[in-house]
């Protein structure tokens, strides 16, 4: 009994020590979590503050001494506030269209996007540097050297924190059209509306209808075609070995031609009749080569929407990839392009010299600040391009990519002015509102099952025409959220004027404090 009673206090000892030892492992994992989420918290303000530094040591260790260097230094900081912005909202058009068709993980599109929006910045970045910097005022006629860098300085502060606020607000916004704005409100600001060139900010006014209507209408023509020539024949397969490698090579002759035109033109301008040679010679290739990888994907492929969606999971992922590197390229210069201008006026103490010398220094700062806004703040606009407005699959986010190229070169064509921000929104609510009509007017289900509508029509007593007005009645639905389309078209018409009225508040203080 002696035996039994130590052998019982043993046991109840070892299961308080072991009650003990379990707390105490809780608590050690706790404070491991603790301390992980404290370490995430802080990784951000302490990416942004090494980042700001970074901006900062490079003007300073870039510009030579002056009166105006430190106006330099300050304005470094701004343009990478403004490039944090531009990451934050603009990279969200070519990148949620794939990660609402879950083509691509939001981590995923992150990391393509981070890595081809820099190369684009640093490779081919900064050639419309010229129209913001010089295009939109005519600073040499009244400004000093030292008004025309508080212009600048006041545009790209005023048009970053309007960027800001939008991607708080889940408005996806053109950050050029809030560049623009900001110049113009600091312009008059400091010497009245005789030194903006008006017909240029006329042009971009127009842009605010032509760049959504014409991608829209581009993105539903790709997306009813491939309705009609593929998704409503009865045999799916067959069709998408026809069309999809075409369309493919479309895809890839297309891109060639933007990135020719629109990503490469710093490094090397081509003349037109060769743009149109290399569409052509790139069209020929991607269709040899996307033949046989879509026969060698569809073998033994189910006759389902699903499976022939799949097939252009590929080409969205390279269309999107495509589409950030020419971003990168172009719109980089909505943060470069004031800076690049702020540097010059300081070095030459002209307002606006002859040459505007895009140092590598001040490309760096757009490039690198795009691609941390775009890691640390891009999921939120990403999910509202993506999921929010309307459902994507892999054959819509296809269709809203290619639209955007082919826009921009019709466009460009035609000498028309256009956004691509705003063309990318449009391709949404395009292929958005195209599968709304077609669903609610059962175009799509006549075409699959001619007869769907009229399925024993004397057993329900009705005629063929009732019975396809009751179904309209049944099946009317709204695929397209509204009020995302009253939120952004606001958004789109306000960026303008409010990024004005802001840089205008802004010059007329920094003058006060400037002395």
């Amino acid at each position: 009994m002696l035996r039994a009673a130590g052998h019982s206090g043993r046991t109840f000892g070892d299961s308080v020590a072991k009650s003990a030892l379990d707390k105490d492992l809780k608590k050690v994992v706790q404070l491991e979590n603790a301390t992980q989420a404290l370490g995430r918290s802080l990784a951000g303000p302490g990416l942004l503050i090494v980042f700001l530094t970074g901006a900062v040591t490079l003007a300073s260790l870039s510009i030579s001494g002056g009166p105006l260097a430190y106006f330099v230094i300050v304005a470094a900081v701004v343009a990478a506030y403004m490039a944090l912005s531009i990451g934050a909202n603009d990279v969200a058009n070519n990148m949620g269209p794939a990660v609402g068709s879950r083509a691509l993980t939001m981590t995923g599109a992150l990391i393509i996007a981070a890595v081809c929006e820099a190369a684009g910045a640093v490779v081919a970045g900064g050639d419309v540097v010229k129209t913001l910097s010089r295009d939109l005022l005519k600073p040499e006629e009244i400004l000093s050297a030292r008004q025309f860098i508080l212009v600048m300085t006041s545009a790209l502060l005023a048009a970053a924190i309007w960027i800001h606020l939008a991607t708080f607000l889940g408005a996806p916004v053109s950050t050029t059209h809030a560049v623009v704005g900001g110049i113009v409100g600091a312009g008059v600001a400091a010497a009245g509306t005789d030194i903006v060139v008006w017909p240029v900010i006329g042009t971009i006014a127009a842009s605010w209808v032509i760049s959504p209507v014409l991608g829209g209408l581009v993105a539903a023509l790709l997306l009813g075609f491939i309705k009609w020539a593929v998704i409503f024949r009865p045999d799916r397969i067959a069709a998408a070995r026809k069309w999809v490698p075409a369309l493919v090579a479309l895809m890839i002759g297309v891109f060639a031609m933007y990135l020719a035109t629109k990503g490469l033109s710093r490094v090397w301008r081509m003349p037109p009749a060769l743009v149109l040679a290399t569409g052509v010679a790139f069209f020929a290739g991607g269709y040899f080569l996307a033949r046989p990888w879509v026969l060698a994907r569809s073998a033994g492929m189910e006759n389902r929407r699903r499976n022939v969606s799949n097939l252009f999971r590929l080409p969205l992922i390279f269309s999107a990839a495509l589409l950030s590197f020419a971003h990168g390229a172009n719109d980089v210069a909505n943060a470069v392009g004031p800076l690049a201008a702020i540097v010059s006026a300081a070095q030459s103490g002209l307002a606006a010299p002859d040459k505007v010398i895009l140092p590598f220094w001040v490309l760096l700062i757009g490039a690198v600040g795009i691609a941390i806004g775009l890691a640390m703040f891009g999921p939120r606009l990403i999910r509202t391009v993506g999921e929010k407005i309307t459902k994507m699959d892999a054959i819509r986010a296809f269709c809203v990519a290619l639209s955007a190229a082919i826009t921009v070169l019709i466009a460009s064509a035609l000498g028309l002015p256009v956004s691509s921000t705003h063309i990318a929104i449009g391709g949404v609510f395009g292929v958005g509102y195209l599968r709304e009509i077609l669903s609610n007017t059962g175009v799509a289900n006549l075409a699959v099952q001619p007869n769907s509508f009229f399925l024993a029509p004397s057993r329900l007593n009705k005629t063929p025409e009732e019975a396809l007005k009751n179904f309209q009645k049944r099946e009317k639905r709204r695929l397209v959220r509204r009020r995302h389309v009253i939120g952004i078209a606001a958004a789109w018409v306000i960026t303008v004027p409010a990024a004005a009225l802001l840089a205008g508040t802004f010059y007329a203080l920094m003058r006060i404090l400037a002395g």
